[in-house]
């Protein structure tokens, strides 16, 4: 009777493992393909002075990890990095200006017509800073984090089942206000972008 009963117990526990097993693989086929990790260099050209500097054309990347909750709608966050270099500024003389920082926002992905492109729309937030680097490469300021905002238009091109290529061009805008030597000098760091990511789906 003892042994009918362990048998019952390791009967019920191995159904009771079978379906959860069964369950889980089923919550990872229907997520497949819903991520993707982007790698994304880009050229930045700005679109007007921070402060009293005439920004020279600026180069960065970004990484971000994305997930589609609906067919063409996925949400996305990442971390950039963009530098701009000046030769004359309020901060003095050869003066670089990094952007860093955190993304994060909505991204729309719908087939074009009955070609393999597709429509690449984003629009999201920032919560970026900016350093203020000497011509000796020491950080002479930071403004401390802030909300700013960016929106981007591109393709989305299959390279394979798995992999995507896909070029666009991006506007970002961030204000913020920078503290150095003892004055406050109000920055608007606005550019466009122009680069492409590189997607692994999964």
């Amino acid at each position: 009777m003892k042994t009918l009963t362990n048998f019952s117990a390791a009967h019920n526990l191995f159904v009771g493992a079978l379906a959860i097993t069964l369950l889980l693989s089923s919550m990872v086929v229907q997520a497949q393909d819903r991520w993707s990790l982007e790698f994304r260099p880009g050229v930045n050209l700005p679109t007007q002075k921070l402060g009293d500097a005439d920004l020279k054309t600026g180069y960065g990347f970004e990484g971000s990890l994305a997930y589609r909750f609906l067919p063409h709608l996925s949400v996305y966050g990442g971390w950039s990095w963009n530098r701009f270099g000046a030769d004359q500024s309020f901060a003095g003389a050869n003066t670089d200006f990094e952007e860093t920082g955190y993304t994060y926002g909505l991204q729309f992905i719908h087939p074009i017509s009955t070609s393999n492109l597709s429509l690449l729309l984003r629009a999201g937030g920032l919560a970026n800073h900016i350093e203020l680097e000497n011509s000796d490469g020491d950080i002479i300021a930071d403004s401390g984090h802030g909300f700013g905002w960016q929106v981007e238009a591109g393709v989305s091109i299959p390279i394979s089942e798995k992999w995507r290529a896909q070029p666009g061009l991006r506007y970002r805008a961030l204000s913020r206000d920078v503290r150095l030597n003892g004055s406050t000098f109000g920055t608007d760091l606005n550019y466009i972008s122009l680069g492409i990511g590189i997607v692994k789906v999964f």
